[in-house]
């Protein structure tokens, strides 16, 4: 599972932007669901990784939020809200915020691994030194994965943070084009028709495509959400040889 929690930047003094947010989120994901956890700060399970791509990106567009991936396990069964959630993967999520706000001058993301740890006795160390190795591998390639996860979202948020709105008019117009592709990066036939909805030339609009790193983006989405798979499977990996 993936939780999100996502903060409000610069709370104090701005008004409340968590509803305007959930409102957006609702149909970014149907694997999971939003609320508001505390003050400015709204927190959801997610059990795809394109949805986390999905609802990451959107909330860095804006420069307004902070945005925390904690990968792990979450204690089952699930209750109906995710502020009453618990496990390692709400955990890691806290612990991913915090150091997404202290990553805000570049791009205020980060993915933690959450896994379950279990305190060793002498008598574990003398019987398995080499379980314990093993396990000991498994937590650093769960925290390795996440951090690779992290460096290509924050590749894809500073190409998303740096689009400006004449971009972006752009980039939405060819999403709502391709509808059954939304993050497909739009060949001649889709420019053409986002040139004629905007008013412009298809000149215009493939000046912009290539000045927003849309294709770029696009094409390393994919990645993106591969890498969250892994460091989901690494964090599971992890539990499972603590559990022996």
């Amino acid at each position: 599972m993936y939780v999100m929690t996502i903060d409000q930047r610069g709370s104090t003094g701005d008004v409340d932007r968590v509803p305007g947010l959930l409102k957006e989120l609702g149909p970014l994901s149907t694997s999971g669901r939003f609320e508001r956890s505390v003050g400015d700060e709204v927190q959801g399970v997610v059990e795809r990784p394109d949805e986390v791509v999905e609802i990451a990106l959107h909330a860095l567009r804006s420069g307004r939020w902070y945005v925390g991936i904690g990968v792990g396990e979450v204690d089952q069964p699930l209750p109906a809200s995710p502020r009453e959630g618990s496990g390692p993967a709400f955990v890691a999520a806290r612990a991913a915020v915090d150091r997404a706000k202290a990553a805000a001058a570049h791009v205020p993301l980060a993915v933690v691994a959450g896994g379950r740890g279990r305190a060793r006795t002498a008598g574990d160390r003398a019987a398995g030194s080499a379980r314990a190795s093993g396990a000991g591998q498994a937590g650093a390639d769960s925290t390795q994965a996440c951090a690779n996860a992290e460096a290509v979202l924050r590749l894809i948020g500073r190409l998303v943070q740096d689009r400006t709105a004449a971009q972006w008019k752009v980039v939405d117009v060819l999403r709502s084009v391709r509808h059954g592709q939304p993050n497909a990066p739009g060949g001649h036939g889709s420019q053409k028709v986002a040139a004629q909805k905007l008013g412009i030339t298809e000149q215009s609009v493939s000046r912009a495509v290539s000045r927003s790193g849309w294709q770029e983006e696009w094409a390393a989405r994919p990645a993106a959400e591969m890498l969250l798979s892994f460091a989901h499977d690494s964090t599971e990996h992890d539990s499972t040889e603590g559990d022996r």
